[in-house]
This record gives C-alpha cells, structure tokens and sequence, in this order.
C-alpha cells in the first residue's frame, strides 16, 4: 500500500499553518503573531517546537462520564503518535455527555457539544485535530463539528468496557441492564439479586459493550474512513486500544500536512458505507438520527425510503447483543471491523477515501485473509436476512418512523391492536403500573411528546415498560409507538421517530385510547385506523401550541431544532441542501 503522503496532495504553499493560523485581531498581524508566542513560551515551548505541525486533541475526560474513564491514557499516547511524527500535540477541554449524567437527556445538548467543538477548532490555531469521544452523543456531536469545521480531523473513539460476570452468567451494559430490570419489576428476581447484578454489569470503564449507540457510531465511524483501520473495536482497557490512539496522533499529523480535510472523506459514498454498515451490524436506531446530521452539516439529505431499500439486500451479520448473543470485545477478537467489511465488500464504495490517505478498499486488503470465528457471519448464513432497521410509513407517520426489526418479536411484527395512550412522560410514570391501567397484552402502547421539541431533546423513553400488572403475568414484549428514540441497547417491537412529532402538531397527538392501529413490518406500514375526518374535526377541537422557553439554550434549542428525518440538529447550522440524497440511485 503506498505511503499516505504520496497519495494525498500537499497544502497550498501560501496556507497559514501552525500557529500563524486565526490570529486574535489587535490591528496588526505582526504583533498578534508576537503576543502569542510569548505566552505560549511561558509554559517552556521552544521555537523549533512551535514551528511543527500543531494537531489539537480534543479532550471529553470527565468524572461524570465513565465512559471515558480512560481518557488520560488515550491522551498520552495520542500526543506520542503526534510527537514521533514530528508535529506539536495542544490538548484542549471541550464538553462531555454521559447518557446517565445528562438531564433532560444527552440528546438535548448534542448540538450544544458540537457548536462548541466547532468554535474552539476554529478559534484555536490548529493544523489538525484529534476527537476523542466514546459514549452515545459524543462522537456524533464531534462528527458533526469535524463536518462543518473544515479542518482536518480524526476520530479517536474512547472504546467498550469489559463483561462481568453474574452467577455465572456473562452480563454487560446495558442490553443485560434491562433485562434483569424487567425481571425485577416482573418479581422474578428480588432487590438483593439485583443489587448484586448492578454491581457486575459494568466490569471497567468504556462504553456499552454490545451494539448500542456507542458501539454503532465507532463501527460507523470506521466505515466512513473517520478512524485509523481497526479503531472502532478494541476494549477501552487493552493494549490494543492505547495503540490505536498512538496511530490516530501520527495519523494526524500526516492529515496536517496534507491538509486533508473531512468534506474529502464524508462524501456520499463515505455515508452509504456507513449505512451498509449500519444495517449490518443490527446498529442502533440512534444511528439514523447522527448520521442525517452529519450529513446535513454538508448540505446532504438523506432519503429514508432509499436507506429502507438497502436494507432489503443488507442482511445483519454480526452476532451481537442485542440482535445476537456476543459483546464488543468477542469482535474485536474476531477481528473487528475489518472482518465484517471484508464480507461486505461487494456491497461497499472501495474507492471511498480514508483518514489514512488509503482507500476503503486497499485498507481491507491490506487487513489480509480472513481466520476462522463465529461472531460475523457469512452473507449466505445472517443472524437476520434483512438489515436490521425498517423505514414505516402510513398516516401516523407521513415522513416516517423506524422500527428495529432485528430485535423485535416476529409474532408481533404483523399485528393490529387497541391503543392505550399517555400524553407525555410524566403521565406514562403515573399511570404505567396502575393496578387500574385498561390494557391487555394485545393493545398497542403509544407515548406522545417525546420529540425533539415534546420533551425536550427526544429521551430514549420509547422503550416503554411493560405494564407492572402485564409483566408480572409473563408478558415479555408489545407493541410500542413514540415519537422519541430508544437505547441502541434496547430490544422489543418498538416503533421510534414518528414524525411529525406530536409536540408540533403530528397525527400522533390526536391518537386516542382505543383507537386501532395497524402495524405490518413486510409492506413498512404505520397505521391509524381513523377516518381522516375524524382526526380532522380532533386538529380543530384541539390545537398544538408548540413548546417554548422564556431563555437560554432551551430557548434556542425549542426555536431551531428540526425533526428527527432531518437530524435534530439546528436549522441555522445546516447549508441549504444542494440536492445530493443519500443513499444515491444505483
């Protein structure tokens, strides 16, 4: 494979670079350049240091986020790889998001990390940049800033935590979180066999250790030729990861000097890798929600109809929690990611250009041959013959909905029933475990105002229990219908991203209890099964007022969030769309 700094074009002779690059303005060049490196130089940098390719490292290390508890370690070895390839490492703090530490949600202050992430690249002098990030809206909010930024840049993902062990059973956050959590609200289990699990199910810091969000936007993120090859799988804790983060510092310097910048990689071909991927890997229905802002910070549009038509001919080969059995670690150890494109490379874009000035296609090659193991599948044997996400439509969902079909129940994925109905969050916790809730196991649960604009910030709360009265008579699984999102850990038949969302006046928000509703996965409908002047005269009766806020970023976050099939992001960071839909006509 040739070496990267012959296949990628050098900078402009005339480009400023290092620290002659964003001058503070005090009326003369000259000076600005003058009194930045005198205050620099008062932390003991020398001429001949400041004179290389500076290659900022944005740090999310965090006590409040476990999930880069290793954060330290990467940010050693990254400025190792920077220093052994000749350029000047500058770390530099930004926000960190932890799914557990955040209220309302992550999700509401997504934007809020990538708007930072983006000013300070721009506001500090830097030839490159290295993203650090690893729990669930980290990385799409520094993906997002890497597109709009202009800079060149390289994803360092923080990597997933070790299992543990629970009587003898292998558990890891959080699809086994969940699960032993159903069990105890259903009083299979009591509260001393679930204080023990909780202290098992997370064995060491990192992110989820099956295909949760996390996991899905750091195989993504490889698949887009975002990371160096391999850096998607490695467990936080391993030796293997540490040298990842050496690879991505001299990486980038290599990127500096080149001045390969990320609108080169995340082209269109990049983004229908990473949806090739994202079906493949039965990747978490967040995905969808990132990867639509990503690409609107670069004026694309990504067209869902097109994505659901992928997965027609994109099974789900990965045997991973939780659409399969194994966790992160088991693929890392069969290979990672270079295992998995390798069985897809005849469904891939090879010629896509990566980080590392190579192609998709000369990396998977230069992986190797292949070895013998049971975690990803050959396309002739998948875990699901389907992608592991469908695209529904119907009159409850005009611009559509998302259902994660690889970990639903088949015996539901056809079903029509009667809908039992909460208003928004605060009405689905008074009355969910209600001796006195009129449901069966046949009903269809619906939870509205849980958008972007409804809650706010679109909480993972489409995961709705099941009713107490309902699991402690065994009942595993119902259909579930909302306008929000769910854990990419999450399982069950669960309909997500119905949009428009309720909060600004979608069909959903005049569903009412016992209302029918159709679902049928096989012709990707979401019906309501009323009369459309009925639900007209229900429009007139009730009319939406749409949420507001009297200050701050919540006021900002209600006045110019848009909705989930265009990203969540905010209207004035996206350019006006320039007619490039992803995925493209074949």
């Amino acid at each position: 494979m040739p070496d990267t700094d012959d296949t990628i074009p050098p900078a402009p002779e005339n480009a400023a670079t290092g620290l002659r690059q964003g001058l503070t303005s005090y009326g003369d060049i000259g000076f600005s350049l003058f009194m930045r490196k005198a205050f620099i130089k008062g932390a003991g940098y020398t001429d001949d240091a400041l004179d290389r390719p500076v290659v900022g490292i944005a740090s999310t290390g965090s006590a409040y986020n476990p999930c880069h508890g290793n954060a330290p370690q990467l940010l050693e070895a990254v400025k190792r790889g920077v220093m052994l390839a000749g350029g000047l490492p500058m770390e530099f703090p930004t926000m960190s998001l932890h799914e557990s530490f955040a209220a309302p949600t992550s999700m509401f202050l997504r934007n809020l990390m990538a708007m930072e992430t983006e000013e300070l690249v721009r506001a500090q002098p830097m030839d490159a940049v290295v993203l650090i990030g690893g729990c669930d809206k980290t990385v799409p909010a520094q993906l997002m800033a890497a597109a709009s930024g202009g800079v060149p840049a390289i994803q360092l993902i923080t990597g997933s935590m070790l299992t543990g062990s629970h009587r003898s059973q292998r558990v890891g956050a959080c699809t086994d979180c969940r699960r032993y959590w159903a069990r105890f609200r259903a009083q299979e289990i009591d509260a001393d066999e679930v204080a023990d699990i909780n202290n098992q199910l997370v064995a060491s810091v990192g992110t989820c250790s099956v295909m949760g969000t996390a996991s899905t936007m750091a195989c993504i993120a490889e698949a887009m030729g975002m990371t160096v090859p391999g850096g998607a799988s490695p467990p936080a804790v391993t030796a293997d990861r540490m040298r990842v983060a050496e690879a991505t510092g001299a990486t980038a310097v290599k990127m500096a000097r080149a001045r390969l910048t990320p609108d080169r990689i995340l082209t269109p071909q990049a983004f229908e890798n990473a949806m090739r991927v994202l079906l493949a890997i039965g990747g978490s229905t967040n995905a969808i929600v990132h990867l639509t802002a990503i690409a609107g910070r670069l004026g694309f549009e990504v067209d869902l109809q097109a994505l659901d038509r992928m997965g027609r001919e994109t099974p789900v080969l990965l045997d991973l929690k939780p659409s399969g059995e194994h966790y992160m670690e088991d693929f890392h150890h069969a290979g990672g990611m270079a295992t998995l494109l390798r069985e897809l490379k005849p469904l891939l874009h090879l010629d896509a250009l990566t980080v590392s000035g190579h192609t998709l296609g000369e990396q998977i090659e230069a992986a190797g041959p292949g070895f013998a193991q049971t975690v990803v599948r050959p396309r002739s044997n998948p875990i699901y013959p389907q992608g592991g996400i469908a695209v529904l439509q119907g009159n409850l969902a005009p611009q559509g909905a998302i259902i994660k079909q690889s970990a639903a129940n088949p015996a539901l994925m056809e079903h029509e029933g009667r809908a039992v109905v909460f208003e928004d969050a605060a009405d689905l916790a008074l009355r969910i475990d209600d001796p006195a809730l009129d449901v069966s196991a046949d009903d269809i649960l619906v939870l509205k105002r849980i958008g972007p604009k409804g809650a706010p910030g679109m909480p993972e709360a489409g995961y709705l229990p099941i009713p107490l009265k309902l699991a402690r008579q065994g009942v595993k699984d119902m259909v579930r219908i909302s306008d929000g999102r769910m854990s990419g850990t999450a399982f069950g038949t669960i309909v997500l991203h119905v949009t428009p969302e309720a909060a600004v006046g979608g069909p959903l928000a005049w569903v009412r209890n016992g209302d029918r509703i159709r679902l049928s996965v096989a012709r990707r409908e979401l019906s309501l099964l009323v009369p459309d002047e009925e639900m007209a005269a229900r429009a007139q009766a009730a009319p939406v007022t749409e949420p507001s806020a009297q200050r701050g970023y919540r006021k900002l976050f209600l006045q110019s969030v848009t909705q989930a099939n265009q990203g969540a992001d905010f209207d004035f960071l996206m350019p006006p769309p320039h007619g490039t839909r992803i995925p493209g006509a074949k």
